[in-house]
């Protein structure tokens, strides 16, 4: 970061912690807590093979299709980063005061989501165990870092485009996953990830208002180079092909119900106290979302034609009814 830069996060770091503590208050007041056990079917679990003398994991003890698999495990190994994710808000954003006490509840709160999702692939023999935890230690080994330098705004900004991006894709991999306590498990963690967004996403309107070129810069940088958490996980760009095909996640969603809902409640396209690089951040972010929608208009009727090739073939392609 420029030494102006600099200037202005730790100045918006001092200044937003009246926001953030209003934020947090806010989000407490809503939040209700809601515990891991009780959305597992422990009944359905057995002994696995190793020193207990169970039942070796075979492909067919999972009632999930293939897609289902991969969505889960790739949302799960993204929770299990926590601590790469909390090492790298807490650096940018400090841990003293409002700031320090939102960080750490958000982590317990986090941490809650990869204790459900395991338990349940668990308890229901969903996926391969064995591959499942050498992924977790492949991925948390490389662990993740911001692109950012530790920079207040572009992390504040970061979270609240992926925390909604998260809230969608575990609400469709609830639906494709055509097990009921499945679909409630993860309507529960979609749930607290709404609610984390709104935090960030109120954080970040109020930084907009003290430093409106800077925060739009901060955006512009962030949406035009959005990759999800777990972007460099093993296997994460097969996965992520196969779920963009059945429209769990895909460039349309990231579009029609991340960016654009998040850029309108910023105003940022009706804003009239940028200035320079304000100025030149918003164009580039009109840019951006007027070649989004052709790639992402391009890619649906690809994925069309794709699937009329399958049902020619007698298949039947997995997505999600829209």
């Amino acid at each position: 970061m420029s030494e102006e830069s600099t200037k202005i996060q730790a100045r918006l770091i001092r200044d937003l912690e009246p926001v953030v503590a209003v934020e947090l208050e806010r989000h407490l007041s809503v939040q209700k807590n809601w515990y891991p056990h009780e959305y597992v079917p422990w009944s359905e679990g057995r002994d696995y093979a190793g020193p207990l003398n169970g039942d070796a994991w075979e492909a067919k003890d999972s009632r999930l299709t293939p897609v289902a698999q991969d969505s889960l495990i790739l949302n799960l190994l993204t929770e299990d980063n926590l601590p790469s994710y909390h090492t790298e808000i807490a650096i940018s954003m400090g841990r003293d005061g409002a700031w320090g006490n939102w960080i750490e509840r958000w982590t317990a709160e986090e941490a809650r989501h990869a204790i459900v999702i395991r338990d349940y692939l668990m308890a229901t023999r969903g996926v391969d165990p064995y591959q499942l935890e050498d992924l977790r230690m492949a991925h948390m080994s490389l662990g993740y870092q911001t692109p950012y330098e530790n920079d207040m705004l572009h992390t504040i900004a970061y979270v609240s485009f992926q925390e909604l991006a998260t809230r969608i894709s575990h609400r469709n991999t609830g639906k494709l996953s055509d097990d009921p306590i499945a679909e409630s498990m993860m309507q529960r963690v979609a749930l607290d990830e709404n609610l984390h967004m709104l935090f960030y996403r109120n954080t970040l309107s109020a930084a907009l208002d003290m430093e409106p070129n800077a925060a739009m810069r901060a955006i512009s940088d962030v949406v035009r180079n959005f990759d999800m958490p777990g972007a460099n996980m093993p296997g994460f760009g097969r996965k992520a092909v196969q779920i963009a095909l059945a429209g769990i996640y895909d460039l349309q969603l990231h579009i029609d119900e991340v960016v654009a809902p998040v850029l309108r409640a910023w105003n940022v396209f009706e804003r009239n106290d940028l200035s320079g690089d304000g100025l030149v951040a918003r164009e580039e972010l009109v840019a951006f979302m007027e070649n989004a929608g052709k790639e992402a208009a391009t890619f649906n009727d690809k994925r069309e034609v794709h699937f009329e090739r399958l049902i020619a073939r007698g298949q039947n392609p997995i997505r999600i009814q829209k």
